[in-house]
């Protein structure tokens, strides 16, 4: 999948916002428009990340592309609004007050080197990550070691933790580690 334009990011964040209000205040799923640019057909990873006064509000989405973008971005963006289980659902009167970003992924690709070597391989800032171990799953996207200012190691560490591992599980060659990139796009209310 191409990167997307300027245009197609506001689209994909219109896309998001009318997603969650519609969904907030009616309980209903809207469906995709039909004249959206062609890239919103192709299968793409995509998160939507919903934040309220600077500080997340809820981030959900699919990190493989297993749906057209214009569906991933729907089901995402509802899902964050309602489903994170780290928030009660958002409520009507919350929806001026929260700003979304949109994350489009690129596919995951397997780290394969040695687990003392996979911090030479994470470029923060650029690279997101998702470690996998048994049924144990983390994702982190590129821009949250940016904002916490973590090294490549730290990322790692964090990212295991978010999978419900020990810190230190990427040094296990049981341990999955992969990479993949984002493109963000941010409301600007």
């Amino acid at each position: 999948m191409r990167r997307l334009t300027e245009e197609e990011g506001r689209l994909g964040l219109k896309l998001a916002r009318e997603a969650i209000e519609k969904y907030v205040r009616e309980g209903v799923k809207i469906k995709p428009p039909s004249d959206l640019p062609e890239v919103f057909n192709e299968k793409s990873g995509v998160f939507v990340t919903i934040n309220k006064h600077h500080a997340l509000r809820g981030c959900i989405g699919y990190p493989y592309p297993i749906l057209p973008l214009k569906e991933a971005i729907i089901d995402s963006a509802i899902a964050a609004a309602v489903n994170d289980p780290r928030f009660p659902p958002l409520s009507e009167r919350e929806l001026d007050e929260i700003e979304l970003e949109l994350t489009i992924l690129t596919p995951p690709q397997r780290l394969k080197a040695k687990p003392k070597d996979l911090p030479k391989l994470v470029e923060v800032g650029r690279h997101g990550l998702i470690v996998k171990r048994g049924i144990y799953q983390g994702l982190l996207l590129p821009q949250v070691a940016v904002e916490y200012g973590w090294d490549a190691e730290e990322f790692l560490c964090q990212t295991c933790v978010k999978a419900g591992l020990p810190p230190d599980a990427w040094l296990d060659e049981n341990t999955e580690v992969s990479i993949f990139e984002g493109q963000i796009f941010k409301e600007r209310r």
